[in-house]
């Protein structure tokens, strides 16, 4: 018994295709520049709170470890 598939197999199947045609042969370093981005920005937002927040951070900080170390 042969079994044919769909003729119309629906878009899920057929987005699935393209898609992988599309990341067939794809070179990953492409992304480096996205990745670069997202580091950079992520330590800009770490710079702009220590430098905002920094002393009450370090209160707060001391203040538990001291509760903690008794």
């Amino acid at each position: 018994m042969l079994v044919r598939p769909h003729p119309h197999p629906g878009p899920l199947r057929g987005a699935a295709r393209r898609l992988a045609r599309l990341h067939i042969g794809r070179d990953e370093r492409g992304d480096v520049p996205g990745w670069v981005l997202i580091v950079v920005m992520s330590a800009g937002l770490v710079a702009g709170l220590t430098a905002v927040a920094g002393p009450q951070l370090r209160a707060m900080l001391e203040s538990a470890l001291s509760s903690v170390g008794g």
